[in-house]
């Protein structure tokens, strides 16, 4: 159970990290749009992450046997498909043939081009993947 609890953690601690550079990314954006003449040619994806929580049941006399990460539901229609935007074998975003979701993925790429520089080139969001509106599994790059 220890190790199981310790990877927990670590998995919700990134995904805690991953919406704070997620949050970090939407404010460059909308402070760059208050400086700019015009506003940007094109749509800016409104994307986030699930929230997730580690939970761990406690049995009447007092132990724990088990450890669960507890996901967001991603309410999904038949129509809505899970998309692979970036593996985490390469930063380039995957080829996609919806246009929307080719969209999504070079929108995803510049958010990584901004982490890496904001943080120092110490950090950046890889492996995203999701729905069109909720992004559920991801990595965090360490330099």
């Amino acid at each position: 159970l220890k190790d199981e609890s310790n990877i927990l953690y670590h998995e919700a601690n990134a995904l805690y990290w991953v919406k704070a550079l997620l949050h970090m990314m939407y404010w460059f954006i909308d402070h760059a749009i208050e400086a700019a003449q015009e506003p940007p040619p094109f749509k800016i994806p409104h994307l986030c992450f699930v929230d997730t929580g580690a939970g761990q049941p406690v049995k009447s006399n007092g132990t724990m046997n088990i450890a669960y990460l507890i996901e967001e539901l991603i309410p999904v229609s038949a129509d809505d498909e899970f998309v692979k935007y970036i593996h985490n074998d390469d930063v380039a975003p995957c080829f996609l043939l919806d246009m929307n979701d080719e969209g999504i993925a070079d929108f995803l790429a510049f958010t990584q081009h901004v982490q890496y520089v904001k943080m120092g080139r110490q950090v950046y969001i890889l492996d995203y993947q999701g729905t069109h509106c909720s992004m559920v599994l991801c990595s965090i790059n360490l330099h």
